[in-house]
C-alpha cells in the first residue's frame, strides 16, 4: 500500500475482472463469454495446467494479462472495441486458417475488428489492451476525416519506432491509473495517447483532415461533411447537403472543391462505397448477399459498383465477404 500526496492510501486500482483456476472447463467457463466464444477448447500440456486473467482500467480503455499453462483454441468475436494484444512467451496464432498472423513476442497485433475470427493459443503469457470503439473514433478524428467506420491495415507489421511509442503509451497509462485514479485527467489523457500511438502502430483506413480543418473557416464544410456521414443511408441531394451548410449548391461545391478536391457527391459516394465495405467485411457468408449491401447504401448497378469498389479497396466485393 502506497502514501498518495495528500497523505491518504493508495491501493492501486481495483479489478474490473480477476480470475483463475487449475481445470479446463472452468477456463472456458470463465473466459469464452468475455469474447463470445462459441466453439472453445482447452487441453493439458503436461499434469500442471492452470490459468490466470486479470484486467484494470475502465470502460473506455483495459489493460489486461492473460495467462495460460495449457491450451486453447476457438472463435472470438469482439463488438464495440478495439483490440491489441502481444505475447511475452508461448505461442499464438490469431485469425487461423484465413489471414493468420502468427504472433512473436512483444510485437503487438490487432484483433480482426468486429470480426469474429479463430485463435490457437499454447502456453502463453499475454497482454490485451482494450479501447472501446467511440474513444478510437473520436481520437482518429483529430487527423482523419472519421465516417463511422472503423478499419486497419492491421496486416503490416508494425514499425520498431510505432511499437516503442506503443509501448510507452501503455506504460505511461498504467502509471496514470496507478498513481492518479481512474476519474483523474491523467488517466483519460493517457487513453488517447494510447490510441495516438495504435494509429501510428496500424494504418487507420481514412482521409487524413485538410490542413486547418478544425479552424473557424471550414465550419460550413465541416457542417456539410457531417451531414453525409450521419445520412449516407438516406437519398441525399446536394440541396440537402448545401441547406446543412447554410451555403448555396453553388458555394457548397466550389467550397468542397477547394476544401476536399472533389464535389459532394462524389465525397458521399466515397463515404457509401467505405460504408459498404465495412458492412461486408463484418457479414457473416451465407446470412447476406452483396446485393443486399450495395442497394442499402444507394448502389443499383451491380457492374459499377464491383468496379468502383476494385479500385478503392483492391478486391471484389464477393472477396471481401468471404474473409
Amino acid at each position: 500500500m502506497e502514501s498518495g500526496p495528500n497523505g491518504t492510501t493508495n491501493e492501486g486500482p481495483r479489478s474490473l475482472v480477476s480470475v483463475s483456476g487449475t481445470d479446463t472447463d472452468a477456463a472456458i467457463a470463465d473466459l469464452a463469454g468475455m469474447y463470445a466464444g462459441k466453439t472453445w477448447h482447452s487441453a493439458h500440456v503436461d499434469d500442471d495446467f492452470w490459468y490466470r486473467y486479470v484486467a484494470i482500467g475502465d470502460e473506455r480503455m483495459s489493460i489486461r494479462r492473460s495467462q495460460m499453462h495449457g491450451t486453447l483454441r476457438g472463435d472470438v468475436a469482439v463488438e464495440g472495441q478495439v483490440v491489441v494484444q502481444w505475447i511475452d512467451s508461448g505461442t499464438a496464432t490469431v485469425d487461423a486458417g484465413r489471414n493468420a498472423v502468427r504472433m512473436q513476442p512483444g510485437v503487438p497485433t490487432l484483433f480482426p475488428v468486429e470480426q469474429r475470427f479463430d485463435m490457437d493459443y499454447r502456453d502463453w503469457d499475454q497482454r490485451l489492451v482494450h479501447l472501446d470503439r467511440a474513444l478510437v473514433l473520436d481520437v482518429a478524428a483529430e487527423r482523419y476525416l472519421v465516417d463511422g467506420t472503423l478499419a486497419f491495415d492491421r496486416l503490416t507489421p508494425p514499425e520498431p519506432a510505432a511499437i516503442d511509442r506503443w509501448r510507452a503509451a501503455v506504460s505511461g497509462s498504467v502509471r496514470a491509473l496507478r498513481e492518479e485514479g481512474q476519474d483523474s485527467l491523467a488517466w483519460h489523457e493517457s487513453q488517447r495517447e494510447v490510441v495516438r500511438s495504435l494509429l501510428d502502430l496500424y494504418r487507420f483506413h481514412g482521409e487524413p483532415a485538410p490542413v486547418g480543418w478544425g479552424e473557424h473557416r471550414h465550419h460550413r464544410v465541416r457542417a456539410a461533411v457531417e451531414l453525409i456521414h450521419a445520412r449516407a443511408h438516406e437519398p441525399l441531394t446536394v440541396s440537402d447537403i448545401a441547406r446543412a451548410a447554410d451555403l448555396s449548391v453553388r458555394g457548397l461545391q466550389e467550397s468542397f472543391q477547394r476544401v476536399l478536391d472533389r464535389t459532394p457527391m462524389q465525397y458521399l459516394r466515397e463515404v457509401r462505397l467505405r460504408r459498404a465495405y465495412d458492412d461486408l467485411l463484418r457479414a457473416e457468408p451465407g446470412q447476406v448477399s452483396v446485393a443486399d449491401v450495395a442497394a442499402r447504401w444507394g448502389f443499383t448497378h451491380m457492374g459499377r459498383f464491383s468496379g468502383e469498389y476494385l479500385r478503392r479497396f483492391g478486391e471484389y466485393p464477393k472477396q471481401t465477404l468471404r474473409r
